[in-house]
């Protein structure tokens, strides 16, 4: 069975991703996971602090987020499976534009969000293969694309 290259997008302040890791390894899927720099210091001054400050903000968070997205790009572009998750904290506005990126590359596309979100995020949703409510329904997900093998 080859390997499925997985790259996890979105929300940054739960624990999805290491629950959606720990259920993959449980079953010993063969799956190997990327994402974005959850790292939300790191995330907004890399452009900064490697190619030298901004006065304004505006250039400051620009050159930040095309250093981002050098990485997102280019492991979205390597990845068999994305999903992407939707918090109800916090505007992603990155989050939508992997969804769309994703779904614009023809990847196979999951989106993960509470039920609430359903309808504002119904438009990303319509671009998805799959829409799941909760980390172990990605884990059921990637279970029956890699093995065709149902839970329970």
């Amino acid at each position: 069975m080859s390997n499925w290259s997985v790259y996890l997008s979105g929300e940054i302040h739960t624990d999805w991703r290491e629950q959606i890791k720990e259920g993959t390894e449980a079953l010993n899927l063969p799956v190997t996971f990327s994402a974005p720099v959850t790292d939300h210091s790191a995330s907004d001054d890399c452009g900064a602090r490697i190619l030298g400050d901004e006065e304004k903000k505006f250039w400051y968070d620009n050159k930040g987020a095309k250093v981002n997205a050098i990485r997102t790009r280019t492991l979205i572009e390597k990845a068999d499976i994305v999903v992407v998750r939707f918090g109800d904290k916090y505007k992603q506005w990155n989050a939508a534009f992997d969804a769309g990126y994703a779904a614009a590359l023809g990847k196979s596309l999951i989106i993960l969000h509470d039920p609430a979100l359903t309808h504002p995020l119904k438009e990303v949703d319509a671009a998805a293969l799959a829409v799941a409510e909760t980390s172990s329904q990605v884990v059921d997900l990637l279970r029956y694309v890699i093995r065709g093998e149902l839970a329970g």
